[in-house]
């Protein structure tokens, strides 16, 4: 690999459309001032006084955060939202990333999820307390899942790439239900030309037909959902291994500071993350990684060289304190002139 393969994969950024199906939430940071705290006198507790707050797209608008910032041409949510003032937030904020909401579907079943993030104000900077999870804990209704998935197979056709985002831990209660699953599992050989892709906190293994993204943990459990020990390196590969050929499809296995090891019909070695010094924030990290591999693989690049733009992304990211951060394509270029050596074998 080399300046002018990565240059290449960078440029076809703007040229992708990328459909993401899934759970959206809103970020909602409120940002508190210890100094103007209250004695609350109903309660007699401390009332903390929010200075400020920030609305972002969270969960899989983390992931379109991410292809936003490295430049992806069009950008399509395809979501089920609350009729809320969260909603409302949610809808704004994707709308200001210049991402399509035309097929976010506003429903009175349904509330927007929505994590709050309380951040406090220190002499050091900001430290995040106690995040409160609203999330819908109802399964999604029949209608709504056909709504989706009839939307789905309409944009599959004009879309380089499909990422599933599913985030929500409580069976069928997210977007991304069996029955989407097993829709998926259908629709992705319709379309070879097109990149199905999917990360799942919960359920990893139940994708089929399509690229999937699991940590070693879920990849572990994927294979042996008993298991509670032994998560070594040498373990995760063989249960991506056993998972690529479930799917069919390469498996790109996350293996924290060790990095990326792509599995196919063969594991290479894992490639190494760049050298990071100084704090970190690694929350939304694994979004920019899955943005930047598929991104990556949308222009072309082969099975290793995503995993190096993925692993220069989230070398990025995880650096931007207090906020889930983003990869612009200059920074990754930048990040890869710091890092030529480690890769040039690639």
């Amino acid at each position: 690999m080399n300046l002018e393969n990565v240059k290449k994969i960078l440029d076809g950024f703007g040229g992708h459309t990328v459909v993401v199906v899934g759970d959206f939430f809103l970020d909602q940071y409120l940002f508190i001032d210890p100094a103007l705290n209250e004695i609350s006198i109903e309660t007699g507790k401390i009332a903390y006084q929010i200075v400020g707050k920030r609305p972002q797209p969270g969960a899989a608008g983390t992931v379109c955060n991410n292809l936003h910032a490295l430049g992806i041409g069009k950008l399509i949510a395809l979501t089920v939202i609350g009729d809320d003032g969260e909603g409302y937030e949610l809808r704004q904020a994707l709308a200001q990333r210049h991402i399509d909401i035309d097929n976010v579907l506003v429903s009175k079943e349904r509330f927007t999820p929505t994590y709050t993030k309380p951040m406090l104000k220190t002499a050091e900077g900001e430290e995040e307390m106690n995040r409160q999870d609203c999330k819908n804990r109802e399964p999604l209704s029949p209608s709504l899942e056909r709504e989706i998935q009839k939307r789905l197979e309409a944009l599959a056709p004009q879309a380089n790439a499909v990422i599933v985002a599913d985030q929500v831990q409580e069976r069928n209660c997210g977007i991304v239900t069996d029955s989407l699953r097993e829709f998926i599992a259908d629709l992705a050989p319709r379309f070879p030309e097109t990149i199905f892709f999917a990360d799942s906190r919960e359920r990893i293994g139940e994708f089929r037909n399509i690229v999937i993204k699991p940590n070693r943990f879920e990849a572990i459990q994927a294979v042996e959902a008993s298991r509670k020990d032994n998560f070594s390196t040498p373990k995760a590969i063989q249960s991506a291994l056993t998972l690529a050929q479930r799917s069919g499809k390469p498996v790109f296995l996350t293996l924290d500071k060790e990095g990326i090891c792509p599995v196919y019909e063969t594991a290479p070695a894992p490639i190494p993350c760049p050298p990071v010094t100084g704090p970190i924030d690694i929350v939304g990290a694994g979004d920019s990684v899955t943005a930047a591999i598929v991104s990556s693989l949308a222009s072309k690049a082969s099975l290793e060289q995503a995993a190096v733009i993925g692993n220069l992304a989230a070398s990025i990211t995880i650096r931007q304190l207090g906020t889930t951060g983003t990869a612009s394509p200059a920074q990754v270029l930048e990040a890869w002139n710091a890092n030529e050596e480690l890769y040039k074998d690639i």
